[in-house]
């Protein structure tokens, strides 16, 4: 087990808390910006660079960053502030006992789908 050099609080500037508290671990973080600008802390550059390649749920950005969500979210939040990132809550959840009805055509292409490699 390696440990870390850098604490996680460092990484935020010794902040705790985010600036917004609409962040989720399950909340989608998509990149704003086609190219990391370089005036921003390592930190917030590495969240961009992890996002360029797609879209990502805050926990799994947390993960490859081996940081806590909690100091993500505050990153996340900052970077959202200077309009860097793009945030969007989960689809919701399927609740039981409510209507829902699945697409007949998608589910058509799935069985199309599903024989086709048998």
């Amino acid at each position: 087990m390696t440990r870390r050099l850098i604490p996680p609080y460092v990484w935020t500037g010794g902040r705790t808390h985010p600036t917004r508290n609409v962040l989720d671990r399950l909340t989608v973080l998509r990149s704003a910006v086609d190219e990391v600008p370089g005036d921003l802390t390592p930190a917030q550059q590495r969240v961009l660079e992890i996002l360029l390649d797609g879209a990502l749920p805050l926990a799994e950005v947390a993960a490859h960053l081996s940081l806590p969500v909690s100091f993500v979210k505050v990153l996340a939040s900052d970077l959202l502030d200077e309009g860097l990132l793009h945030a969007r809550a989960p689809a919701p959840a399927f609740t039981p006992g409510r209507a829902w009805r699945p697409d007949k055509k998608l589910l058509e292409r799935v069985i199309d789908g599903l024989r086709a490699l048998q």
